[in-house]
């Protein structure tokens, strides 16, 4: 079993990622676990078709949890992807990670946590302890940040590589960095500024996701890429990621960089003025 988790900030197209990525290796015949661990509880959408899903949090507020059954939160999405969203609080009220905490435990007491790949879309704006914990509980061994070459989404990556180094100092982590995904904006000098930030924390950046309007146009009418425009190149991109991360091994420990050296190395690699 390969458990690979999606880290970014907030916006930065986790979801999308990891839907095609989870749809790519659900084609390819294999059993796939998506769990999204964002408040937003959107990750599997066009999985799903557009359907929202309970989450976890909502129902064990209202029956408990013991009055949940697992198929009351784990719904069968495109190409047999079985679908989890953790949720969150109401606006304001409460902690956004404990319906990560609620979703794993609930998952794990029911033996669901079995597939061929698990693929966590966790928010890393906030690498608090609920959002930790796939990492920190031995869940998620691979993570992978998902990042454009914007200041504020290296911010947040960088701050996930931090909070893997030092879970990783605990004996019996097994989580570990195993790249780096651009899911560009079309900036200029993006990818290069984005390979470097990759190696100056150890690690490699392992796929480019271009800019392309065939993600909306998939979006707007409720599927992934993989299945609403199967021959096209972004698909061909999406599948080639799944096929990489099924066979990568190159797991690190990052060496996360300081706030003035994070913004010496964008300013190294900005277009000129």
């Amino acid at each position: 079993m390969k458990q690979i988790a999606l880290y970014g900030k907030g916006g930065i197209g986790k979801s999308t990622t990891s839907a095609n990525l989870s749809a790519a290796l659900g084609e390819s015949g294999r059993s796939v676990l998506q769990v999204g661990c964002d408040p937003k509880h959107d990750s599997t959408r066009m999985l799903m078709h557009g359907e929202p899903l309970p989450t976890v949090l909502e129902l064990v507020r209202e029956r408990g949890a013991a009055g949940v059954a697992l198929e009351d939160v784990v719904r069968c999405g495109y190409a047999g992807v079985r679908c989890v969203e953790a949720g969150g609080p109401e606006p304001g009220i409460g902690c956004a990670g404990r319906g990560i905490i609620a979703t794993f435990q609930l998952l794990e007491e029911r033996g669901a946590l079995e597939a061929d790949v698990i693929v966590y879309d966790v928010l890393g704006d906030v690498v608090c302890g609920g959002f930790a914990m796939p990492m920190r509980e031995g869940y998620a061994e691979e993570v992978y940040l998902v990042t454009s070459g914007e200041l504020m989404s290296l911010y947040a990556a960088n701050n996930i590589a931090k909070a893997i180094a030092r879970l990783a100092e605990r004996p019996r982590c097994r989580c570990r960095l195993a790249g780096v995904i651009l899911n560009a904006k079309g900036m200029e000098r993006e990818e290069e500024l984005v390979r470097a930030f990759a190696q100056a924390i150890g690690s490699r950046l392992v796929a480019t996701i271009p800019r392309d309007r065939v993600v909306q146009l998939a979006e707007l009418h409720r599927r992934t890429v993989i299945e609403y425009a199967p021959d096209s190149p972004q698909a061909a991109v999406y599948r080639r990621l799944a096929d990489d991360l099924l066979r990568n091994t190159d797991l690190s420990i990052p060496q996360p960089l300081t706030q003035d050296a994070l913004e010496s190395l964008a300013f190294a690699h900005a277009p000129p003025f």
